[in-house]
């Protein structure tokens, strides 16, 4: 069976990596609760991570892995063409040498994350600003016109315990926060 060689932007493998390994990851947040234990909460839906090594042989071998190296070095998500999935746009997350390199030999190894965040017409989506509260009321951390400012430490789910709500309304009424499990000082939150 003639496979197609595997491609990521503008770099296509002069012959397929050798092994493959496909891990299919699902998002998940542990959110412990007061005496021991924690919940569990699905993030969304699941991604791939495509592992893999291979060689590269001949007189070229570490021209070809510089040029590997050079498309990681530029960041950024890409498509990725691969010999047996289907093309998905995935980030280059890892790349590493087996070994040390020789001029007719390179062994490598590499990660790809599969990006599902909206497909390929995504981008970075502006963020609609929280007005300020009235100059002079309330500090970093105190509630402002039913908004809330993130101290270092906070979850969603503490601040929905300590504000009273559902921490499923809080998560609805911020859609700006695209991960609930990651928030930052000095975001604001919106109260429902």
């Amino acid at each position: 069976m003639l496979l197609t060689p595997m491609r990521f932007k503008d770099y296509t493998w002069p012959h397929n990596p050798e092994v493959y390994e496909v891990e299919r990851r699902r998002r998940l947040a542990a959110h412990p609760v007061p005496f021991g234990g924690c919940v569990i909460q699905d993030l969304g839906s699941s991604y791939r991570v495509l592992r893999g090594e291979g060689v590269f042989a001949g007189a070229e071998a570490y021209g070809q892995f510089r040029q590997l190296a050079e498309v990681f070095q530029e960041g950024g998500p890409g498509l990725l063409i691969h010999p047996v999935w289907r093309a998905e746009r995935a980030w280059f997350a890892s790349l590493t040498v087996e070994e040390e390199p020789l001029p007719d030999y390179v062994r490598y190894r590499f990660a790809f994350w599969e990006d599902w965040d909206g497909g390929w017409d995504s981008g970075l989506k502006e963020v609609p600003q929280i007005p300020a509260g009235p100059a002079g009321s309330g500090g970093a951390g105190e509630q402002e016109e039913k908004g809330y400012t993130v101290r270092k430490g906070d979850t969603l789910w503490g601040i929905a315990k300590r504000q009273g709500v559902a921490l499923t309304a809080l998560i609805a009424a911020n859609p700006q926060i695209k991960n609930p499990n990651l928030i930052y000082p000095g975001d604001r939150v919106r109260l429902p």
